[in-house]
């Protein structure tokens, strides 16, 4: 799937960051990117906690002024407990910060693009694995 609106996982945004040439490519298919809250925090504290800070943080706020942050809500938090009640229930537990990654995906309608299979458990999330 590309041509549409797509919300984005730290590791994606990671790549791109990175100048890996495929996503890149892939990534130039989709009219608008979307960054969730929580994967803007994971960018920030990686470029904070990195030797290169103020290169790596010039380069995040780059990105995040050519794309959308997608805000979270209060039907985000409602999301968030669904989403960690239906991995709780299949004894599925993911990292937070994802669980609230996928509720934010969910509430917007727009699929996730990520590496990580663990998402895979998540119910009502549509996934975009990338190249």
């Amino acid at each position: 799937m590309t041509g549409s609106v797509v919300a984005l996982d730290t590791n994606v945004v990671v790549a791109l960051l990175n100048g890996d040439p495929r996503i890149i490519s892939w990534l130039a298919s989709f009219p608008t990117l979307c960054i969730p809250i929580p994967v803007v925090g994971e960018l920030l504290f990686g470029a904070m906690n990195s030797t290169r800070a103020a290169e790596n943080l010039t380069r995040v706020h780059k990105l995040l002024g050519s794309s959308r942050a997608l805000d979270m809500t209060v039907q985000t938090a409602n999301l968030y407990a669904e989403v960690r009640l239906g991995l709780k229930r299949k004894a599925r537990p993911i990292p937070e910060n994802d669980i609230w990654i996928a509720a934010t995906a969910i509430e917007h309608g727009l699929p996730l693009a990520t590496r990580d299979a663990h998402f895979g458990n998540v119910d009502r999330i549509v996934l975009l694995p990338p190249p």
